[in-house]
């Protein structure tokens, strides 16, 4: 099947001339044979190579560069493929432990909230009750009230932790409270340690209620 449409038939016993044999050449133009329609076709008098004609095998690595590659073509529809995979781009780790971080690279969503979760220096991010509280620095917080065994004014009473501090107490306060009428003054801590709170209180009358509080480490 011819490819070639020619560009001037001869008759039989027609006159040869350089004229006519430069019409042949000249005006030939290709057929739709010379083209399958996917990898190449016509356009006008000549043959194109369509899109399904640029195969992976056909382009050499070499001559894929940044530089043939315009920042408009960078798109997110084209990064978002199930061949774009995180091993392919060497700075995003997915690392829940974050051990292969650095400066340099990026983390996944994923990783970091697991991240986040898990370590212990970011306890605690909610509070279910008890006595204790210890803060992301170390630092531990200790608050109740008692109702019973609460002296008279201006005799020592005291409070025992359930839980000791580790290392040592640094501050504590006690508010009392006598049917709703809470007072801080003439209240005093008379010692503190690891295990409990020294104090007295200067109502005249015996409160119901002893709120505390004692922070330490």
């Amino acid at each position: 099947m011819a490819i070639i449409n020619k560009g001037k038939i001869f008759a039989n016993g027609e006159q040869l001339t350089a004229d006519k044999l430069n019409q042949v050449i000249d005006n030939a133009t290709f057929t739709t044979s010379a083209v399958d329609n996917f990898s190449t076709k016509l356009a006008g008098e000549a043959i194109i190579v369509k899109d399904g004609g640029v195969t992976t095998a056909k382009l050499n690595d070499s001559a894929v560069t940044t530089a043939k590659i315009t920042d408009a073509n960078v798109t997110t529809a084209k990064i978002a493929d199930a061949n774009v995979t995180f091993a392919k781009l060497t700075d995003v780790i997915d690392d829940d432990t974050m051990a292969t971080a650095s400066a340099t690279k990026l983390a996944t969503s994923e990783s970091i909230k697991a991240y986040v979760d898990s370590a212990p220096n970011f306890t605690p991010n909610t509070y279910a009750g008890g006595e204790s509280v210890t803060l992301p620095n170390g630092l531990i917080m200790k608050f109740g009230s008692i109702t019973s065994g609460i002296p008279a004014g201006g005799i020592q009473g005291s409070i025992t932790f359930a839980s000791a501090f580790p290392t040592a107490c640094l501050y504590a306060n006690i508010i009392t409270d006598r049917y709703g009428n809470t007072s801080y003054e003439n209240n005093t801590i008379e010692g503190v340690s690891t295990t409990n709170i020294l104090y007295k209180h200067g109502m005249a009358l015996q409160p119901n209620v002893i709120y505390w509080q004692a922070i330490g480490y």
